[in-house]
């Protein structure tokens, strides 16, 4: 497991973008061979969105033939709620680049049937040849997408119920009134992003520096699923220095002497 530590959030968020800009172009997506993304919502990747959208509009990176599945969704949310994800995701990514339509997938947290909309959302992720970069944030008790502590790290794309705390957190996005954040949700399983090819998890902050150094110091551990990227073949860890306040300083030491160059270089593509 990679860690990448770098001094704030806007250097972090910038060295994301390049290195999500430079798998794309690296793999050279066609029509007939798409690149497929993971992506999440939230506070956390809005930094790495705007300089996406920077990147794009630069002509340095293409979203024509990328394939995108978002994390999660509340359910009995109308997409042009500015609380709900898809809302968020054309708002600060989506309307911005030059992905088709066609190619970007959500849960839908209004189905008729949730458990076949999940059931469906696993076969279309397996139909479009697996996710090739899965890239995560994570909440201050290190869950990943609605996957709160104590869920199976085998788990897969499922009905979730919210939390008090996390009702409270996203109540943000709700003009701060939790009565009107939904209490339950759709959401990829821990299973579901650890099949990806590659895990980017995004820690920015010192409300998620128990979380890091849970994932970092700690065992694998169902209460933390953050943890589980110490079991991916190919994951990595891009934190900011607020973020690490929990981890030893032999530890920080450690990964900034062995990733020094890519701390100190943008990706080059």
């Amino acid at each position: 497991m990679r860690i990448i530590i770098h001094n704030n959030y806007q250097i972090l968020s910038n060295w994301t973008a390049y290195y999500i800009a430079k798998k794309i172009n690296d793999f050279n997506p066609t029509p007939e061979k798409p690149f497929v993304l993971g992506l999440p919502s939230g506070t956390s990747p809005r930094g790495t969105f705007d300089q996406l959208v920077s990147l794009y509009r630069e002509g340095r990176v293409s979203f024509q033939n990328v394939i995108t599945f978002n994390m999660d969704e509340y359910v009995n949310c109308p997409t042009d709620n500015p609380g709900s994800y898809h809302f968020f995701m054309y708002q600060n990514l989506f309307n911005h680049i030059d992905i088709p339509r066609e190619n970007i997938n959500f849960l839908d947290g209004n189905a008729a049937d949730l458990e076949k909309e999940c059931f469906d959302y696993e076969e279309k992720i397996k139909n479009a040849g697996g996710i090739n970069l899965f890239f995560c944030g994570i909440g201050p008790d290190g869950h990943i997408a609605f996957n709160e502590p104590g869920s199976s790290l085998s788990s897969r794309t499922r009905v979730k119920t919210l939390t008090h705390e996390n009702i409270v957190a996203n109540s943000k996005f709700f003009n701060n009134d939790i009565s009107k954040v939904p209490k339950l949700a759709l959401t990829v399983g821990i299973g579901t992003v650890m099949e990806a090819d590659e895990v980017l998890v995004l820690v920015s902050g010192h409300s998620k520096a128990r979380a890091l150094q849970m994932a970092v110091e700690s065992g694998v551990n169902h209460m933390w699923n953050i943890s589980a990227l110490q079991l991916h073949k190919k994951g990595i860890i891009v934190c900011d220095e607020e973020a690490t306040d929990e981890l030893k300083m032999g530890t920080v030491k450690y990964f900034k002497q062995i990733e020094k160059e890519a701390i100190e270089n943008l990706p080059d593509f």
